[in-house]
């Protein structure tokens, strides 16, 4: 593995769940490794003592039983009398080396404590692996005795701890995966009840159920959320109010205007009241696009839909056109939808002179339409300004180039109502495309 490599394994991970867990489970797993340790050395030592101690008195009992013995007997015993850490050979033995190893020179001493003072011991290594010890010495009938020993018997450690170490790692892996998940999982259920909050449409509230500080951060959210819906209903309450009240002046100064002397101010006064006029139509559409007018779902074939929309514009000499065809149906709310496609068309045909309308069905019964032109489309760090209420990307004063900014402000609450979504992108070569995705 290369230094980028390990460097990016050893980095810091940036999730709330993988930092929780990591401090939890490696606290845990130190904490318990050291009380692992602890016992393991604990019954290390005790095992090591106790082989010790049996070693010692079933060696002083091997060599006091076979001083005992007659010579011609003892033959027969020493299958009797070995164990599984050392044997008896009635002889010298082979030769050997000085001990190096300190746990040689423990059992040396073991061993020479068992023997006593009655039987001098020297004690030697034998060559090769295992640190295998011989220790030699005289019965009292002068006969050689030799012991071997192998040190491996001695200290066993049960072949199941290294197991019983795994399985209870992957309890304490599983304990801290749970502890971490149930602390962050509301914070997740937070995090995405943020992303999805519409104030325009109605959502199934936060639960309030689980620990105490988890409950009172939902009752929290979902006050939040009601004080938003309600401060945007207040707000287009208002604007469709001022704009409702505001077209029974209007009325009046238009009847003012047309019964006045015909006069070049006359012109520019009905030229005022006209663009005053659809500015307040177009506050009351979008207060109304807001919220559901009402209008209930239906089924519509999206090949006869779209191509009434076309041959509406067609029929009035606009350049409109259809790209290919979807056939099928979808469920929607037929007015909403020819409002937005509509919308999109009008600037198309302003901006560009003609549209493009293409219908693609998506995965499941999602279906995208897209209104296509090769106008000088948006720039690409305006593309999200520009759904925004009374944005307006031609800065003039003159609302026939301008307009009043709020078209696409409208096409996006409808599609809310919709259950759908609009999105705006230029296309390579030139031009924008408006789509709109209903399910």
């Amino acid at each position: 593995m290369t230094a980028g490599g390990v460097s990016r394994l050893l980095r810091w991970p940036k999730t709330l769940r993988a930092r929780l867990f990591l401090i939890l489970f490696a606290g845990l797993a130190v904490a318990y490794g050291l009380s692992f340790g602890i016992m393991l050395a604990e019954r290390y030592m005790s095992a090591k003592a106790l082989m010790f101690r049996t070693l010692e008195e079933d060696v002083a009992t091997s060599i006091a039983v076979l001083d005992r013995t007659p010579a011609n007997e003892r033959a027969e015993l020493l299958d009797w009398l070995g164990r599984g850490n050392y044997s008896l050979i009635l002889g010298s033995g082979a030769a050997g080396l000085p001990i190096t190893s300190s746990r040689g020179q423990e059992i040396a001493a073991k061993l020479v404590s068992a023997a006593g003072p009655r039987h001098p011991l020297r004690i030697e290594a034998l060559p090769g692996e295992g640190g295998r010890l011989q220790a030699h010495l005289t019965l009292g009938d002068g006969s050689p005795l030799t012991i071997q020993i192998t040190p491996q018997g001695i200290m066993p450690i049960a072949d199941w701890l290294p197991y019983a170490l795994i399985a209870q790692m992957l309890v304490l892996l599983a304990c801290a995966w749970y502890a971490v998940r149930q602390a962050v999982r509301p914070l997740g259920e937070l995090a995405a009840a943020a992303d999805a909050l519409n104030p325009s449409k109605k959502s199934v509230p936060l639960s309030e159920t689980g620990p105490s500080e988890v409950a009172h951060a939902a009752r929290a959210f979902n006050a939040m959320h009601d004080r938003i819906t309600h401060y945007l209903e207040e707000r287009v309450q208002i604007l469709a109010a001022i704009s409702h009240d505001l077209q029974t002046p209007i009325t009046r100064m238009r009847l003012r205007a047309d019964i006045a002397d015909d006069s070049p101010q006359k012109d520019k006064l009905v030229q005022d009241l006209r663009e005053i006029e659809r500015l307040v139509q177009d506050g009351i559409a979008y207060a109304r696009s807001s919220h559901s007018s009402g209008e209930k779902v239906a089924r519509i074939d999206l090949s006869s839909f779209i191509d009434s929309i076309a041959y509406d514009y067609q029929d009035t000499g606009k350049a409109v056109t259809v790209a290919g065809s979807v056939g099928g149906v979808a469920s929607t709310k037929p007015h909403a939808l020819r409002r937005i496609l509509s919308n999109f068309v009008d600037n198309a045909l302003k901006f560009a002179g003609a549209a493009e309308i293409g219908v693609e069905r998506r995965a499941g019964s999602t279906v995208a339409i897209t209104v296509m032109d090769r106008g000088p489309g948006i720039p690409d760090d305006k593309l999200e300004a520009a759904m925004q209420p009374f944005f307006r990307l031609e800065q003039s004063r003159n609302r026939e180039t301008g307009g009043t900014g709020l078209g696409l402000a409208i096409a996006q609450q409808l599609a809310a109502t919709l259950g759908g979504s609009v999105r705006l992108y230029n296309r390579a070569g030139g031009g924008l495309a408006a789509e709109v995705v209903i399910p």
